[in-house]
């Protein structure tokens, strides 16, 4: 019996409000928001969401950019190489795959032969507008790489120097494999 009336006693300690928290639950001021809703039909809920679309901001258009930012040019221009590699691969692919239905000849062959037939300064200036993206999406990746692994090289006037090396470099070996090739 003692026993159950200790526990009974415990239950009743556990029970009972504190004093120090009522109190305080009523003094604190509490803020009281209640939610409005309404029912809307799917049309009205696309006419809404419509509504908010238009206020939403566009994305930077390319005339936000500031021209004269030197690390613009060869950071872009290495998204373009890449680019034009991926275009032109998947350019190339599928007329491959379509020339055997469309009649054409892709072969080689067909392809050494056409291209032999050109004026010599057609054949280089085809050259150099293949070899220049190529030539400067590997110089310009080596700078990538350089400046991943060693962070060096990013003062304003290092960056400008380098992007000129850049340029340069890839127009001068650009060239070379063109014409010397």
């Amino acid at each position: 019996m003692i026993t159950s009336r200790a526990g009974l006693t415990a239950v009743r300690r556990v029970a009972k409000p504190s004093t120090f928290f009522t109190a305080t639950a009523l003094t604190t001021p509490m803020q009281v928001r209640s939610a409005a809703t309404q029912s809307l039909t799917p049309a009205d809920g696309q006419s809404i969401l419509a509504k908010q679309r238009l206020q939403r901001p566009v994305s930077p258009h390319l005339e936000i950019y500031d021209k004269n930012q030197t690390f613009f040019g060869s950071s872009i221009w290495q998204r373009f190489t890449g680019m034009f590699f991926t275009g032109s691969l998947y350019v190339y692919s599928i007329g491959y795959l379509v020339a055997p239905l469309a009649g054409w000849h892709l072969e080689s062959a067909s392809i050494a032969a056409a291209f032999a037939t050109l004026p010599v300064v057609v054949k280089g200036g085809f050259k150099v507008v293949l070899a220049w993206p190529f030539v400067f999406h590997g110089i310009n990746g080596v700078k990538h790489l350089v400046h991943d692994s060693t962070a060096k090289g990013f003062r304003k006037a290092t960056i400008k120097q380098n992007e000129y090396l850049i340029w340069g470099s890839s127009a001068v070996v650009a060239l070379g494999l063109a014409f010397l090739l």
